[in-house]
């Protein structure tokens, strides 16, 4: 015999079963029907029970017949969160956009603009790969954190444009410091390094990898001079010489002091050299 607890249990998933399936016999039910007003209805029920995705499913058949009624402003958000929630990124992106253009004076845009932003950053892949949607968010969220300072999600919006930002520059570094190593096999890489280097540290004056970036320009420049025919020799070093002390400059206590000390010492005595040779050559 059950006990009054395994009757309970069994009656409960007997009703649960029996609403799901009255659930879902309404749901076809009204997804089929003609009239827009049951849809409307039960597209807004399923939002406020958080089923994203019947209520997505509602909302598209909806929305056009909405459109210039009192009620399209709410369905038409109600549709763009929705796509948001189930994670579909893309889509939502795009009806947030939609939702903005075509109600401009909702007090719903700052958080349509938000939404909008935030799903551009969920597309943005990792830093090794195209950056376009890093790009799209960025430019998102500074129009986002611009036109509303004041907002409940300003300080988020902040958190993520920084990170993207981050992530752009690790980007542009992990460039800057890939063409560096292929300079040890191809010594006409090091010039990109250099020029890259350069461009980093001009973009992104407040990166975390610009001490790191100053001291790899002493290196990729080092090389470069210590590898050049003898003609460019001197006006190479001297160069390097000044991407060190460009890096001693901007970092007096810098922890790659070692090393690039190190650079220095090679640096000196090859301009010793050099100047010892052409000397040389003038007493002959």
């Amino acid at each position: 015999m059950f006990s009054k607890i395994g009757r309970l249990s069994c009656f409960l998933m007997v009703a649960s079963f029996v609403f799901a399936l009255q659930s879902c016999s309404e749901y076809q039910k009204v997804l089929k029907n003609e009239e827009v007003k049951p849809k409307y209805d039960l597209a807004q029920k399923y939002y406020e029970e958080e089923d994203y995705k019947r209520a997505n499913r509602l909302f598209e058949q909806i929305a056009p017949k909405y459109v210039g009624k009192p009620q399209g402003e709410r369905v038409l958000f109600f549709l763009a969160n929705t796509y948001f929630q189930r994670e579909d990124f893309n889509m939502a992106g795009y009806q947030f956009e939609r939702f903005i253009k075509s109600y401009p004076k909702s007090e719903k845009v700052p958080e349509a603009s938000f939404l909008g932003a935030k799903s551009y950053y969920e597309l943005s892949p990792e830093y090794s790969l195209d950056q376009t949607d890093t790009d799209k968010a960025l430019v998102k969220l500074q129009t986002f954190i611009n036109a509303y300072p004041d907002s409940e999600f300003f300080g988020q919006a902040n958190d993520m444009a920084q990170e993207l930002t981050t992530k752009k520059e690790k980007k542009a570094f992990e460039i800057a410091k890939q063409y560096n190593k292929l300079g040890q096999f191809n010594y006409d890489m090091l010039k990109s390094a250099v020029a890259s280097l350069d461009n980093f540290v001009s973009d992104f004056p407040g990166s975390i990898y610009r001490e790191e970036a100053f001291y790899v320009k002493v290196e990729a420049t080092t090389n470069l001079a210590l590898n050049s025919f003898e003609s460019l020799k001197p006006e190479r070093l001297q160069t390097a010489k000044a991407a060190y002390n460009a890096l001693k400059k901007q970092y007096p206590e810098t922890k790659y002091a070692e090393k690039a000390d190190d650079l220095l010492e090679t640096i000196e005595k090859e301009l010793n050299n050099n100047t010892l040779t052409n000397t040389s050559k003038e007493a002959k």
